[in-house]
C-alpha cells in the first residue's frame, strides 16, 4: 500500500481531483478512477474534470470504515 502524503483532512482542499483521491487513499490511479465511477462515491463532473467535495469524501470514508 502506498503511503498518503496527507496527514489530516484539514490539509485537503475543498475539492479533490482523482489524483488527490489516489494520494489520500494510497491507491493506484487506475483504482482511483474505478472508485470514482462507483455508484455511491460522491464525485461530480464539471466540464471534463471529475471532482470530489472534501466533506462528502470524508463522510464516505467514515461510512465505509464503520462496516
Amino acid at each position: 500500500m502506498k503511503k498518503s502524503i496527507y496527514k489530516s483532512y484539514d490539509e485537503l482542499p475543498i475539492m479533490l481531483n482523482v489524483e488527490m483521491v489516489k494520494d489520500v487513499l494510497g491507491i493506484s490511479l487506475t483504482s482511483a478512477y474505478e472508485l470514482i465511477h462507483e455508484k455511491d462515491f460522491p464525485s461530480m463532473k464539471v466540464g471534463n474534470r471529475i471532482i470530489v467535495p472534501k466533506d462528502k469524501f470524508r463522510k464516505w470514508v467514515e461510512k465505509r470504515s464503520n462496516k
